[in-house]
């Protein structure tokens, strides 16, 4: 089966050598061909200088303009066509089975994602910015997979570069044997970001706050009947959180992330201890099969889930390095039993006290699930042991009646501002515990 999207892509018939298990192409070299970039950018009006300096970074990227997938009975051919020539680095990684393609990045201008069959040797794939300068491709494998060494072809009539992957079946054995980074290409754990030094005079000082938007690039999270993607909309809203914050004069706020890119799920408890930080606030929106369900609810840690559905959702949370390609060779399973000693158990205290101000909250800006809106499960990013943590859903982008609501900003701008308030009510309240814990199973 082949499935076109962008331009024409013209291919030459490629063989499959063997199998090296990464390779790091210097494909640059191909411009001593002589072909020039296949790229050309409007110009913006001088009278607006934010978007001639964005236009001017953008114009050093090379750009995607096709992508073919090409199915043929257990094997396949994935090929992308592009402005200019890059370097690409190709690893596969096992549990679950994927292929990471990593390139510099790039700036994507195909028209229509073009989709495998999901019967064949590639189950799926996405791809996105992985963090500043870096694009990445994970292709999830339908079974054990080899690539031959890609090839980039030259330009061909009206195609511009073309870089391309075969893949073929293999046995499990040698896909284990080849899969992993290797240790001279070993990727960073996650995007460098700017830390707050702690406070010289805590008592004096500001309170930090660290506002988390969930997923983020490769990993746009859920998304709605509209095309709303949940990392869009909660980083809309993690922004408008620090401004109200911001407003007050009482907080510093440091974002996880601020643009559309990739942040491991260990780096956002990271960012936040780093910090220093006096609270972090995960936002997320939630989906489920059952389209009737709707409303807001907020979750903490605990070693157990309080229900299934928690259990299901922290699940799906935690796989959000898996969907972005990061290796989790040697790290203990997220969900797996956590440790807590008791500065951490007062730490978890502290995160219940804090999700009830917010359920107390939100009512004024938004609709809050009807019955147990406070949950709680093995979330790998509310592990900061010294920093109170909570995960707030902010709806159901599943359910139409939440979808529309929150395509609103002035939605988007009611419930920062409930955010907002229940942190002040947090610190403004006196130490101690509330009597509402959270839902049994």
């Amino acid at each position: 089966m082949s499935v076109r999207a962008g331009q024409e892509l013209r291919e030459k018939t490629l063989g499959l050598p063997s199998w090296r298990g990464a390779w790091a192409l210097a494909l640059g070299a191909c411009l001593t061909l002589g072909f020039s970039p296949v790229r050309a950018q409007p110009a913006p009006h001088p009278s607006d200088p934010i978007a001639a300096l964005i236009a001017g970074q953008q114009a050093n990227l090379p750009v995607v303009i096709g992508v073919k997938l090409t199915e043929t009975g257990n094997r396949a051919q994935f090929v992308v066509e592009l402005s200019d020539p890059i370097t690409a680095q190709v690893i596969t990684l096992a549990n679950p089975n994927r292929v990471v393609i990593d390139l510099p990045e790039v700036l994507w201008r195909v028209q229509t994602d073009v989709r495998p069959s999901g019967r064949g040797i590639i189950k799926s794939y996405r791809y996105g910015l992985f963090r500043k300068g870096d694009f990445r491709f994970v292709v999830d494998l339908g079974g054990p997979a080899k690539l031959a060494e890609p090839k980039l072809l030259p330009p061909e009539g009206a195609a511009g570069f073309r870089l391309v992957f075969d893949f073929a079946p293999t046995t499990a054995e040698d896909f284990a044997a080849h899969a992993g980074w290797p240790q001279n290409a070993a990727p960073v754990a996650g995007t460098a970001v700017a830390r707050s030094p702690a406070p010289a005079n805590s008592t004096a000082a500001k309170r930090i706050v660290v506002i988390d938007a969930g997923h983020g690039g490769i990993d746009p999270g859920t998304h709605g009947s509209s095309g709303l993607q949940e990392k869009d909309l909660v980083l809309t809203v993690a922004k408008e959180v620090r401004s109200a914050l911001e407003a007050t004069g009482r907080y510093r706020v440091q974002l996880t992330r601020d643009s559309d890119v990739f942040i491991p799920l260990r780096e956002r408890v990271n960012i936040a201890r780093a910090a220093h930080g006096d609270l972090f606030v995960s936002l997320h929106a939630d989906s489920n099969d059952h389209r009737e369900i709707r409303g807001a609810s907020v979750y903490t840690l605990s070693e157990d889930a309080s229900d299934k559905e928690s259990a299901r959702l922290a699940e799906k949370e935690n796989m959000s390095d898996a969907i972005a390609g990061v290796d989790l060779t040697g790290e203990n399973s997220p969900v797996a039993s956590i440790l807590i000693d008791l500065a951490q158990r007062d730490t978890m205290n502290r995160s219940v006290r804090f999700a009830e101000n917010v359920l107390g909250a939100l009512p004024a800006a938004t609709t809050v699930r009807p019955t147990s809106p406070h949950r709680s499960a093995g979330f790998a990013v509310l592990k900061a042991p010294d920093v109170p943590s909570v995960l707030v859903e902010l709806g159901y982008l599943t359910n139409t009646d939440d979808e529309r609501v929150m395509i609103s900003q002035a939605w988007r701008t009611h419930v920062a501002q409930a955010i907002a308030a229940a942190i002040d009510a947090h610190f403004g309240a006196p130490l101690g515990l509330n009597t509402r814990q959270a839902a049994n199973p």
